[in-house]
């Protein structure tokens, strides 16, 4: 009994719940065939990234793209950047891969591992240009924002990623959720707000989300940070 309990104790707070929904035919199909070609399997060892895209090109990272929409728009737009994208859950990542095939994408790689994990382990330090992190879980309990992935160890971690000058740029509905990210993100001095305050407007180049859109008609803010590394 004392070492489950230990065990318990131990174990890392995560900032995501697997919840697995089922899979559309075309997202099995996708996920058959196309994770071969664009997935990374999962593992220890560290990347490398030219030689993942077999060219040099900017990198976007992206942290849980949920359905794949915005990735894959963002993707097919702008074909002479490379992007990576994370997310946990499968149908999410059935639809990306589907996206990646539909639109004949070369440029998108997926990863369906915890993402602070792959970050620590398979990201090469400085060799990021952007890494994007749209609608996280906000976890609006007070007695769950422990689970907020947005952290002062998080951030941290994130600068080390990213190149002299690479940008973090993160999004939330959450109004509280949009506070707790600008306190991190102005206390930990590694970044500087591209508008000279902890919001800015939102770019052309985030597409509007499915989500988003829900939110914006229920009359829900939509928050933008974007942080360039000093």
């Amino acid at each position: 009994m004392k070492q489950k309990h230990v065990d318990k104790f131990m174990r890392p707070v995560r900032s995501f719940v697997l919840r697995q929904g089922r899979l559309t035919k075309g997202q099995a199909l996708a996920l058959e065939t196309a994770w071969p070609v664009y997935g990374i399997e999962r593992g220890n060892a560290q990347l490398d990234l030219s030689s993942l895209f077999d060219n040099d090109a900017p990198i976007t990272l992206e942290i849980g793209f949920g359905d794949g929409v915005s990735l894959a728009t963002m993707a097919k737009t702008d074909p002479q950047r490379n992007f990576i994208g994370i997310e946990v859950h499968k149908p999410g990542v059935g639809r990306l891969l589907h996206l990646i095939q539909e639109y004949k994408l070369s440029n998108v790689r997926v990863m369906d591992d915890d993402a602070v994990e792959i970050i620590k382990k398979r990201i090469p330090e400085n060799s990021l240009d952007c890494v994007q992190l749209f609608f996280p879980d906000p976890w609006h309990k007070k007695r769950h924002n422990k689970r907020r992935i947005v952290q002062p160890e998080f951030v941290e971690l994130i600068a080390k990623r990213l190149k002299p000058d690479g940008v973090f740029h993160l999004a939330t509905d959450w109004e509280p959720y949009a506070i707790h990210m600008a306190e991190v993100m102005e206390a930990s001095g590694l970044f500087l707000s591209l508008s000279g305050g902890p919001f800015s407007p939102k770019p052309e180049s985030r597409p509007e989300t499915k989500f988003e859109r829900r939110g914006l008609k229920l009359g829900h803010g939509v928050w933008d940070l974007l942080y360039r590394k000093r």
